[in-house]
């Protein structure tokens, strides 16, 4: 199997083993769970769900964009929240991003994420 790892300063630098992303076979790209983590300061983002959901949808996108994609290009979206209850707020940060693309989507709750943030995002897209 053909893999190529992609990486890109636009997005924070991984924190544990694994890679921003990962192309397969030349076309598929397997996007690394995001974390609202500002990638100039290396500081997470805090605050409310929406500041949080911004951060890490363009820490997405910039994976995408550093493997030759964009938001039309993601065919399909996991998110985990740490609290159902932000949904419909994050669902207005996120359709700002996707209302034209509309990929495939799941979100789950969980009872943590890495960092003790309410947002982790992970994708995949077809290049």
């Amino acid at each position: 199997m053909e893999k190529e790892v992609v990486f890109t300063e636009r997005a924070p630098a991984p924190i544990g083993p694994y890679s921003q992303g990962v192309i397969a076979e030349g076309k598929f790209l397997f996007v690394s769970g995001q974390i609202p983590i500002d990638p100039e300061t290396g500081e997470l983002v805090n605050g409310p769900i929406e500041a949080q959901a911004e951060r890490a949808i363009r820490n997405l996108l910039a994976v995408v964009e550093a493997a030759g994609g964009s938001a039309r290009n993601i065919v399909k979206v996991t998110v985990y929240l740490r609290d159902m209850k932000g949904y419909a707020r994050f669902n207005e940060v996120y359709e700002r991003y996707f209302s034209t693309s509309r990929p495939a989507r799941a979100v789950v709750e969980v009872s943590n994420l890495p960092k003790g943030v309410d947002v982790e995002i992970e994708a995949m897209a077809v290049l």
